[in-house]
């Protein structure tokens, strides 16, 4: 009979084989335009881009797939195994702060992402005129997106504008420029410019604005007064007249 130590000899075969496997498996892995590891691709407005997914330290055919996004993108029949192309064309504004991301069908959590990092300059132009009375508010806006962020200033007839406290209040997002000017007076009458600039170029709007004079109001009380006089006054004719009318007829 065999000594029991031997009855640990073949237990030794599948464990070693489920080793090396593991150790395979760990070295498997994408890299997506020569990049291993998740990263950032700048890009221009227009011309295509290319992203390649190439599967490494694999002796099989391994599937592959992309997403845009949270949306998985349609491959055809050659473009899946082992190495697989995408593109994207023509690049826009919208492609800006994308995630593609090329995975392993068996297994996704290997995978490499590609965030878009798409510059464009502002794109602002054209002319609005603005019509309003005296004490009233007015508010000029400046809608334009850029990569990188643009920096905006004011100018009021090609001069810079001196922002009156009090009256002048700026407002800024990434994409919105607002200037508002409490209680316009007659001196605010001009042309206001909003000029948006970025190191990849700029772009401007102009304000044409016309404060005319303030019109007179009349009080809601006198008006209704002055209605009900007038109803009592002919009421009151028509009472006096009555007898006349009948008369006549």
């Amino acid at each position: 009979m065999a000594p029991r130590g031997s009855l640990a000899v073949p237990c030794e075969v599948p464990v070693l084989a489920v080793c090396f496997l593991a150790c395979v498996a760990t070295g498997l892995e994408l890299s997506v335009n020569n990049h291993a590891a998740d990263f950032s691709l700048s890009a221009m407005l227009g011309p295509p881009l290319s992203l390649s997914c190439l599967v490494q330290n694999s002796s099989q055919a391994e599937e592959l797939l992309w997403y845009r996004g949270d949306g998985q993108v349609g491959l055809k029949d050659g473009n899946k195994v082992n190495v697989s192309n995408i593109c994207v064309s023509p690049v826009t504004e919208s492609d800006n702060g994308v995630t593609f991301t090329c995975r392993l069908a068996r297994d996704k959590s290997v995978q490499v992402s590609v965030l878009l990092d798409v510059q464009f300059p502002p794109q602002l132009s054209g002319e609005e005129s603005l019509q309003t009375e005296e004490d009233k508010d007015v508010t000029m806006s400046c809608n334009a997106k850029s990569n990188p962020q643009a920096q905006t200033a004011w100018y009021k007839n090609n001069n810079s504008l001196t922002l009156e406290q009090n009256r002048y209040r700026l407002y800024q997002t990434s994409e919105v420029f607002q200037l508002s000017i409490t209680k316009v007076q007659k001196s605010d009458n001009g042309t206001y410019t909003c000029v948006v600039k970025s190191p990849l170029g700029e772009g401007r709007k102009d304000f044409h604005l016309i404060v005319e004079d303030k019109k007179p109001v009349f009080p809601k009380e006198a008006v209704i007064a002055a209605v009900v006089v007038v109803t009592v006054t002919v009421l009151f004719g028509i009472v006096a007249r009555k007898d006349k009318i009948f008369k006549v007829w």
